[in-house]
C-alpha cells in the first residue's frame, strides 16, 4: 500500500512539474515576418531603390501608423545566380492573427493611398519591367529569452 501511495505521489509531482518545465523554456515565439524575395534586373538597382524610398516606404509608414504592421526593412543582398533575389523586403506583424485580421483594411488603405486598384495595378506592371518577384515566405521570430 505504501508503494502505491508513493508511486501516486511521484506521479502527481511529475504532473504538476511538467507545466513548470514548459514555462522555463529559454525562448518564445515572437512576431511574424512576411518576406518578399525580389530580383532587380541589371542596371535598375537605383530605379528600384527610388521606388522603395518613395511609394513603398509611404505605404509601409501608413500601415505602421494605422497599427497594421510593427516595422519594415529593405535589405540588399548578392544574387548567387541570375534567378536569385538581390533585395529582400521584410514586413513585421505582431502575429498571424493580426496580419490576417487587418488584410482587408490594409488593402483598403493602399487603395486610398494610391488612388484605387487600377493605379496600383499600373504600378505593378511598371515595376515588372525592372524587377521580378522570386517568391515570398512567412517566418516567426524566435525570441531568445524566457516568456514573461
Amino acid at each position: 500500500m505504501r508503494r502505491i501511495a508513493s508511486a501516486l505521489v511521484a506521479a502527481c509531482v511529475l504532473l504538476f512539474a511538467l507545466p513548470l518545465l514548459a514555462q522555463s523554456k529559454p525562448y518564445h515565439d515572437g512576431s511574424v515576418w512576411e518576406m518578399q524575395c525580389i530580383h532587380v534586373k541589371g542596371g535598375m538597382e537605383d530605379r528600384y531603390a527610388r521606388y522603395l524610398a518613395g511609394d513603398w516606404k509611404r505605404e509601409q509608414d501608413a500601415m505602421r501608423k494605422a497599427g497594421y504592421v510593427l516595422s519594415y526593412k529593405a535589405i540588399r543582398t548578392e544574387a548567387h545566380n541570375p534567378n536569385d533575389c538581390n533585395v529582400i523586403l521584410m514586413t513585421e506583424y505582431k502575429d498571424l492573427a493580426t496580419m490576417e485580421a487587418n488584410a482587408d483594411k490594409a488593402e483598403e488603405l493602399s487603395q486610398d493611398l494610391f488612388g484605387g486598384m487600377p493605379k496600383i495595378e499600373a504600378g505593378y506592371a511598371d515595376r515588372s519591367s525592372y524587377r521580378d518577384i522570386i517568391g515570398s515566405r512567412l517566418a516567426r521570430e524566435i525570441v531568445l529569452e524566457p516568456k514573461k
